[in-house]
């Protein structure tokens, strides 16, 4: 221990990434520990809360949002106020609201956080409303925090008597600064464990394996690890000791192994993004589109006045097919992402066209690399 604490005294240097001039390559990347792992029993909760938003102009939510009518009815029985029996009241001042904050870690009763406040009905806009109080619940179903306060809404929403209307950004959500007071803390054992365990954000054995030899250079046999995703490093029971401690090995500089390199398609936008790295051994693609155009143009024939006759809409449907140039190109063995690039724009493809060639290539496995599709 007397190891880990003069290693604490160092000072910790932080490398960059070098480059191999001979190799024409990167050297694998350095980075400091604290952006490869998060410590366990040091992390962000999320709360969740129902409450209400009064003191809007007209703007709130209207007569279709039935629950909006009952949860000002319960608030009002909490301050004696009974209604008839049978009554729901529509008040256009009002929207019912969902309330969401982030308790971060190891924050104290009395402290403050912001929340952000979404309207639930079918408000028009949350502008220059009041949060009520709103108690907020983590998951196990406990109350953390009470948020209160006047919303700032980014967003704006104008209509005009004829209907005309015109919306910036999203008037319906908003946030209240420090608008919410931690009530319960949450418990955890960082200060108690006689480890510290770091959890790394992208699992890799290479990574894992890194992380050990680097924390055991600078401060002695004291990290093991069992698989690619946890490190254990014995850590100082004093807590005072154990917060430095940490603290070092978050400065600590370590090489990042090299990660699967990969090609991702969002199917929702079109969007592909590959990684360096990804390469096509020898193949021949040939792509082509065939385009498929229905156009309805209906002819109405009108009868003469006083005939008698009705007026007829007969359907006329002009169907045309059109084929795309085909395109042949040839990839070489071992071709690089600049090179896949550079083919593929001077085809003129798109990205549907690019997601359909990566994904042929793929099911002949001439990629080296891994295809994921979101």
């Amino acid at each position: 221990m007397q190891r880990i604490l003069r290693a604490l005294a160092l000072t910790l240097l932080v490398s960059v990434p070098s480059w191999n001039a001979a190799a024409n390559v990167p050297m694998p990347s350095t980075k400091p520990l604290r952006s490869l792992v998060s410590v366990e029993g040091v992390r962000e909760n999320q709360l969740l809360g129902y409450g209400l938003v009064v003191g809007l102009q007209g703007t709130g939510d209207g007569t279709q949002v039935k629950f909006a009518g009952q949860s000002v009815a319960n608030m009002l029985k909490q301050f004696g106020v009974k209604l008839p029996e049978g009554t729901d009241p529509r008040l256009r001042n009002v929207a019912t609201v969902m309330v969401s904050a982030v308790f971060p870690p190891g924050y104290r009763r009395g402290q403050k956080i912001d929340v952000t406040v979404s309207s639930m009905g079918d408000a028009k806009s949350l502008r220059g409303g009041l949060l009520l109080l709103t108690p907020l619940r983590a998951a196990d179903s406990e109350v953390y925090a009470l948020a209160q306060g006047n919303l700032v809404v980014g967003g704006l929403s104008a209509q005009g008597a004829s209907g005309s209307s015109v919306t910036v950004n999203s008037p319906t959500s908003g946030r209240v600064p420090n608008g919410a007071t931690i009530e319960r803390e949450i418990e955890t054992d960082f200060d108690t464990r006689p480890t510290v365990l770091l959890s790394l954000k992208l699992p890799s054995f290479q990574t894992a394996t890194n992380i050990v030899q680097a924390i055991n250079r600078r401060y002695g046999d004291v990290a093991t690890t069992r698989n690619a995703t946890s490190v254990e490093v014995a850590a100082p029971m004093d807590p005072t000791q154990r917060v430095a401690f940490v603290a070092g090995l978050e400065q600590l500089p370590v090489d990042v192994g090299s990660s699967l390199p990969k090609v991702v398609f969002n199917s929702r936008t079109g969007t592909v993004v590959i990684s360096e790295g990804v390469r096509v051994r020898s193949a021949a693609i040939s792509h082509g589109g065939l385009k498929v155009i229905i156009s309805e143009s209906p002819q109405v024939s009108q009868p003469n006045p006083f005939s008698n006759g009705q007026t007829v809409v007969t359907p006329q449907s002009d169907v045309s097919v059109t084929q795309d140039e085909g395109r042949m190109f040839q990839w070489p063995e071992g071709v690089s992402l600049q090179a896949i690039i550079d083919t593929v724009n001077s085809t003129g493809a798109t990205p549907d066209d690019l997601m359909a060639i990566l994904q042929a290539l793929d099911q002949v496995g001439a990629i080296e690399g891994e295809l994921t599709v979101i």
